[in-house]
C-alpha cells in the first residue's frame, strides 16, 4: 500500500524530530512524523531537567516532550507509528517503507535518536526486567530499600545515582577510572549524597543470582582485585547506540553508526537531512536537538521550494 505525496517525512518522535515538525508546518509544508514503536525518545526517560531555557523550576522529560507535540500538532503535523524498514529514492522524490506501508515524500528528515549500550556481559540479558535495568525512572520505585548498582560515569549515569537514591537504601557507583566525566554539578551532588558510593577503576565482571540479580562480580583495572558487591539491581549506563542500523549502506555513517552532516544537517544523500542525537556531533542536548531540528527544517523547507521551482 502506498500512501500519497508529502513534503516532508520526518523519523523519529524526539525533541530533534518534534522541534523539526513544528517548523516543517508551520513553513505549510505538507508534513507527516513517524513514530518508532520500538525505540522511545530518551527525553521521556529524563527525570527532571534543570538546563532548558525557559525552565528555571525544572521540568520532567515527559512533559516537555507532550508540550513539543501538543505545539506540533496545533501547526498541523501528522502523525504515525511505526518501523521504518528502508528508504529508498525514486526519480525526484523518497520512498519510506515501514511495516505495513510505503510513503512518498520529497525530502526526510532522520531524528532517530540513540539507545542505551549494553555491558556485554554474562548474567545481563538473562536479568534483564529481573533487576537488570536501563532506565532508572522505570524502574528505580521497585529497589525501594535495597542496595543497588549504577554502572558509568557520566551524566546520565551520575543523575540515575542521584535519582535511585530516592529509594534505595545504598547505591554503588561503579565507574571504570579514577574520575567521573559529569559534569562538576552533578559531581558535587553524587560526592555529598551519604547513600552513594564509589567503586573507583573497576568494571562488572558478571551479574549472578538465581531467580533476579543478588550480587555483582567487579574487577579492579590496576590492581587486578576482584570483588562480589551483593545487590538487588544493576542499572547500566555506559553510554548510547545510534539507532541507524536501518540506514546502513546507504547514509554516511561514521565508526560508531552516527549519520554524518554538514553544518546545515544535510548528508550525503540530495534531498535528506538528519539532526539530534543521531548525528555525528560534539554534544548530544535536549537544547542542541531541538536547534538540530529547527535547521534541518530550514534547509528542508529551501531544498523543497527550489526543487519545485524545477
Amino acid at each position: 500500500m502506498k500512501d500519497f505525496l508529502y513534503d516532508v517525512i520526518i523519523i523519529g518522535g524526539g525533541p530533534a524530530g518534534l522541534s523539526a515538525g513544528i517548523y516543517t508546518a508551520r513553513a505549510r509544508l505538507k508534513s507527516l512524523l513517524i513514530e518508532s514503536e520500538n525505540f522511545f525518545s530518551q527525553l521521556a526517560l529524563t527525570d527532571r531537567i534543570e538546563n532548558y531555557p525557559g525552565f528555571p523550576e525544572g521540568v520532567t522529560g515527559s512533559s516537555l516532550l507532550e508540550r513539543f507535540k501538543r505545539q506540533a500538532k496545533d501547526f498541523g503535523l501528522e502523525f504515525s507509528s511505526s518501523n521504518v524498514k528502508g528508504i529508498k529514492r525514486e526519480e525526484n522524490k523518497w520512498l519510506i517503507e515501514t511495516e505495513d506501508r510505503v510513503y512518498e515524500s520529497l525530502a526526510i528528515i532522520i531524528a532517530v535518536g540513540v539507545r542505551p549500550k549494553r555491558l556485554g556481559v554474562k548474567g545481563e540479558t538473562e536479568f534483564t526486567g529481573r533487576g537488570v535495568s536501563f532506565c532508572a525512572i522505570c524502574d528505580g520505585i521497585l529497589f525501594k530499600d535495597r542496595d543497588i548498582v549504577v554502572v558509568g560515569g557520566g551524566d546520565t549515569a551520575v543523575e540515575e545515582a542521584i535519582f535511585l537514591s530516592r529509594f534505595a537504601k545504598k547505591i554503588y557507583l561503579v565507574h571504570r577510572r579514577d574520575s567521573l566525566r559529569a559534569t562538576k554539578i552533578l559531581q558535587e551532588r553524587l560526592l555529598s549524597n551519604e547513600r552513594i558510593e564509589i567503586i573507583w577503576d573497576s568494571v562488572v565482571e558478571e551479574i549472578c543470582g538465581k531467580k533476579g540479580v543478588e550480587k555483582i562480580k567487579v574487577r579492579n583495572l590496576k590492581t587486578k582485585e576482584e570483588r562480589e558487591i551483593p545487590c538487588s539491581g544493576v542499572f547500566v549506563s555506559i553510554g548510547f547506540i545510534p539507532n541507524t542500523e536501518v540506514f546502513k549502506g546507504i547514509l554516511g555513517l561514521d565508526s560508531e553508526g552516527y549519520i554524518i552532516t554538514d553544518e546545515n544537517m544535510k548528508t550525503n544523500l540530495e534531498g535528506v537531512f538528519s539532526c539530534g542525537d543521531c548525528r555525528l556531533k560534539p554534544l548530544r542536548q535536549i537544547v542542541t536537538a531541538v536547534s538540530d531540528g529547527a535547521v534541518a527544517a530550514v534547509s528542508t523547507e529551501k531544498y523543497i521550494e527550489e526543487l519545485k521551482s524545477v
